[in-house]
């Protein structure tokens, strides 16, 4: 879920994006995004994702994490993508446009899922950056709040998180309420996340029996 807002990108943000390692690869493989390439590294360090697992992608648009994960599960796995912007349909990925955190899209997704647990959560959701540090990163915790208690809801023991969080006000607590759910707990920063940003990826493996 990425809450853009439309708005024109200055020349100099343009020119630093064209220029992007990153960005420049993802089309020369026709990918939907440059975030692809920091799942790919999250999960190679960390093996998140197997073959015929079902993973639920929150802040799924435009579509490079699902896509990733598809290529990864295989035909006898599931994802299940949620938005609140549009993504163009991708091939064996079931896609759910709306706010996560409305009740009534969570019962949806719910719905969708049935009775089982899922293998794995993954979470790239983002706020509308403000420039406004203490409010980025207060929007960011509220959003990975807003996933870990899908996770508390919906991922099997045993299972897997990774989160995308801004560091500031706040971090610790959210470290500790993730530590109280999974066993083994990793911060990532892909060299894909860029040096500037607060971005980083929380690794939560093996949900505890509680």
């Amino acid at each position: 879920m990425i809450n853009k807002k439309c708005s024109v990108p200055s020349s100099r943000w343009l020119q630093k994006y064209c220029k992007d390692q990153y960005v420049i690869e993802a089309r020369k493989l026709k990918l939907r995004s440059r975030a692809w390439f920091k799942l790919d590294a999250i999960n190679h360090m960390d093996m998140l994702i197997a073959s015929g697992m079902t993973v639920i992608d929150l802040g799924s648009a435009p579509g490079g994490w699902a896509m990733y994960v598809k290529n990864r599960i295989g035909n006898t796995g599931r994802v299940i993508a949620c938005d609140i912007l549009p993504m163009r349909r991708i091939s064996g990925v079931d896609f759910l446009q709306g706010d996560c955190s409305d009740p009534n899209v969570f019962k949806t997704l719910r719905t969708w899922i049935g009775q089982q647990k899922v293998h794995v959560v993954l979470s790239d959701m983002s706020p509308n950056i403000t420039g406004i540090s203490i409010i980025d990163v207060n929007q960011s915790i509220y959003l990975g709040n807003v996933a870990l208690n899908i996770c508390r809801d919906i991922l099997m023991y045993g299972g897997n998180f990774l989160v995308k969080i801004f560091q500031g006000k706040g971090w610790d607590q959210y470290m500790c309420d993730v530590h109280s759910l999974f066993n083994l707990v990793k911060i990532r920063k892909p060299d894909a996340s860029r040096s500037h940003s607060r971005e980083v990826y929380i690794v939560a493996k093996k949900r505890k029996y509680n």
